[in-house]
């Protein structure tokens, strides 16, 4: 492996025209992908298997032209204080108001409140349901304008007026804290690095290989049925692999020229060792995204896919352009150590100076190690006690900031029909089998209406062939609740007897339905999932370190920075700790896909900093340096660098905080703690202390199991035994060959 990449290496350097021009022309071909491609939808959520995707479906064959994908919204308005809705002033705006909704071309249709019967107990707050032939996404803003204007004119007659539902649903914004965010990395480069020119090369091949990515995604959104959300997380990702990738091996590049080498043997050699770790800790990413199609969920499998193929944009970019622009840069890029105009001419690491940070925190560790292991655990596990009250949820309008339409109209519906109105189910009673199906139907509405938790209970609603009917549910608790979710089961279970004693079929589904089964198709996968990522990933470094204990450690303490960060969020956005200064206006259930999507995409990132640290102390140890030794040579070269990729990942991450999508802020919160647990508790501490205390049992690997696993050399032992000089033409042919 080191071998072949350091060839790649010293190709891409000496043909660095032709290495530019190729991902330039990739990048425009992206770019044109996307601005010519048809604007993306809403993204398709299925749940193949569970109950509430079975009722969907029955629902679009039995149900036809019911505009089921289409776009819903609720038109709510009150009264003026002192007033009703059934008022000859409000019934008329409220008339106009349906009127001039009615028009849109893209309406499938309007219930009005009066003959719909919408109106609150109270007569203060109706509502008027709109029902539209596209999807949110796919709504044209002539439609979503004149839903607005209709709004506003009602507001301007006296009434108050607010929207829910998702017809007026926009992709997320780019906002300023993502700018920050990078905007911190550069500083963080400049700091580290010493130059603005070495700074800018891992900022600009990580804007390279997001554009590719997110151009790309972009391009085939419309195609693959992508959703805003999974552009989103794979810029999120990309950014921030992208850039450490191209860290570590602009670091190991400056180090090589510090011992003498010339900058094309330099760059050989960089990619070499520096890159093996890049590919290795990749593959780990990318096995942990990837492997989310184990939850066949279709959505939650297209955004790993998508993450997971930026991701390797960006080891691809690490491997071949860095090289070529490090060619372009010259002596622009000074060796590690050099005397540095930009930060006051002080040298960072040059000869004879006193050690630097990680080596003085390496050499205290080896000396106490069993007191860091114990303050790092302990730590941790404290960070991860409020674990133990997690509840899972799915966000809907209630979740919203209280400043957007949608959230004051779902306010407004719980004061006028209690909260269960905002999440009603909808049971479907399939009686093609049955032999009295308007009785089968009549003994499901009776058997619902009698059950604790149930406010509301419709009449069943017979389809054209009269073998299929649909009741509305309304719960006398929120959609999120515990109680909304118990009523489910107990519906459920009911139409177990239902269908033994008349042979009806009954099922629930709606959104509430389909939140709940999501999350117990979370919960199902998490255990399988997790199995298949750390399996596959531990045989992966079993072959990087050749060693067995060296993988369990990295293994069990991800295990513990993920759960320390899933009780950071739990803290935040359940139980509400500093919620108001992260922005989180309402708090609740923790997203359903927040556990698995944390395990993924943590794991992945959480086993670069230890390929990228633990093989510095591994290289060092072959090398016949004794354990504790090792462990302070891998931090003397790799913890300043870890150090700053950490701090960048965190800066990447937390820009993402600021989004106004309930999502990606938990991702992104979620993301950047994990970060700094696993890179400043676990890898800085837990590991060093680990080793220690294992001494060179720690390297330990059955014989038979030597034999077997391949050399992948990422420590580049093979380089040692390549002489200086130049041999430019006999490996650009092997290369060519290989």
């Amino acid at each position: 492996m080191a071998t072949f990449l350091y060839k790649l290496g010293r190709l891409a350097f000496r043909r660095r025209h032709l290495v530019a021009l190729i991902w330039v022309a990739l990048l425009t071909l992206a770019g044109v992908g996307a601005a010519s491609a048809p604007a993306a939808g809403s993204g398709s959520f299925s749940i193949p298997g569970t109950e509430a995707q079975k009722a969907f479906d029955l629902l679009e064959e039995r149900f036809p032209g019911t505009s089921a994908d289409g776009a819903t919204a609720r038109v709510v308005f009150k009264a003026p204080d002192g007033g009703k809705m059934t008022d000859a002033g409000p019934r008329a705006t409220v008339e106009e108001t349906v009127e001039e909704l009615s028009d849109g071309s893209e309406v499938a249709s309007v219930a009005e409140p009066y003959a719909a019967k919408a109106i609150s107990r109270d007569g203060t707050v109706a509502y008027a349901s709109v029902q539209y032939q596209a999807a949110g996404m796919e709504l044209a803003e002539s439609t979503k304008e004149a839903l607005e204007d209709a709004a506003q004119n009602a507001r301007d007659a006296g009434l108050t007026v607010e929207v829910g539902g998702d017809a007026l649903q926009a992709a997320p914004e780019t906002g300023s804290t993502e700018i920050i965010g990078i905007a911190v990395a550069a500083v963080v480069l400049v700091v580290t690095l010493g130059s603005l020119v070495a700074a800018g090369l891992p900022l600009l091949t990580a804007l390279i290989g997001v554009g590719i990515g997110v151009s790309t995604i972009t391009a085939l959104a419309d195609a693959l049925e992508l959703g805003s959300t999974t552009s989103t997380l794979a810029m999120m990702i990309g950014l921030a692999v992208g850039i450490d990738y191209a860290l570590f091996v602009v670091s190991r590049y400056r180090a090589e020229l510090a011992e003498g080498r010339d900058r094309e043997e330099a760059v050989g050699r960089a990619v070499g060792t520096a890159g093996s770790a890049v590919v290795f800790a990749g593959l780990t990413v990318v096995i942990a995204l990837a492997g989310l199609a184990v939850v066949n969920i279709p959505m939650l499998t297209k955004m790993g896919l998508a993450a997971a193929g930026t991701v390797v944009i960006a080891v691809l970019i690490a491997l071949t352009m860095i090289p070529a622009l490090l060619g372009y840069a010259g002596r622009r890029v000074q060796p590690a150590g050099a005397r540095s105009r930009l930060l006051g001419g002080r040298g960072s690491e040059g000869a004879g100076s006193r050690p630097n940070m990680g080596t003085r925190w390496a050499s205290f560790v080896v000396r106490r190690p069993l007191a860091v292991l114990l303050l790092g655990v302990i730590g941790l596990g404290a960070a991860a006690v409020p674990v133990g009250s997690l509840e899972l949820g799915l966000p809907d309008d209630g979740s919203q900031p209280t400043s957007t339409t949608q959230r004051r109209a779902y306010d407004l519906l719980s004061e006028g029909f209690g909260p269960g109105f905002n999440g009603p189910l909808l049971v479907v009673v399939d009686a093609r089998a049955s032999d009295d199906p308007e009785e089968a139907a009549t003994t499901v509405t009776g058997e619902v209406e009698e059950m604790a938790g149930v406010t509301t209970v419709t009449p069943a609603r017979p389809n054209k062939a009269g073998d299929t009917f649909t009741i509305t549910v309304i719960p006398d608790s929120k959609p999120s609740s515990t109680q909304t979710e118990d009523l489910v089961h107990a519906i459920r279970d009911a139409g177990t007897g239902i269908e033994a004693d008349s042979g009806a079929h009954v099922l629930v589904t709606g959104s509430t339905a389909m939140n709940i089964d999501f999350s117990q198709r979370m919960n199902d996968a998490l255990v399988p999932y997790l199995a298949l990522v750390v399996g596959l990933a531990f045989l992966l470094l079993i072959a990087v370190f050749r060693s067995i204990l060296v993988p369990l450690k990295a293994a069990l303490g991800f295990l513990l920075s993920v759960l320390a960060a899933l009780g950071a969020v739990v803290a935040v956005f359940q139980w509400g700790w500093l919620a108001g200064l992260i922005g989180v206006e309402e708090t609740g259930p923790i997203m359903s896909m927040m556990p698995i999507f944390m395990v993924g995409v943590v794991f992945g990132l959480a086993m670069d900093y230890e390929v990228f640290l633990v093989t510095r102390m591994r290289e060092a140890h072959v090398h016949g340096e004794k354990p504790g030794q090792a462990v302070v040579t891998g931090f003397r070269h790799g913890a300043r660098v870890v150090a700053a990729a950490a701090v960048i990942m965190i800066a990447v991450f937390a820009g993402f905080i600021g989004s106004g999508e309930s999502m990606v802020k938990m991702i992104g919160f979620g993301l950047a703690v994990a970060v700094f647990f696993d890179a400043f508790v676990v890898r800085m501490a837990v590991v060093p202390a680990v080793l220690a205390l294992l001494g060179g049992k720690a390297w330990w690997l059955p014989k038979w199991l030597d034999r077997v696993l391949p050399d992948v050399d990422v420590e580049g032992e093979g380089l040692r035994t390549m002489s200086g000089p130049d041999r430019a033409a006999g490996e650009e042919k092997q290369l060519v060959r290989a």
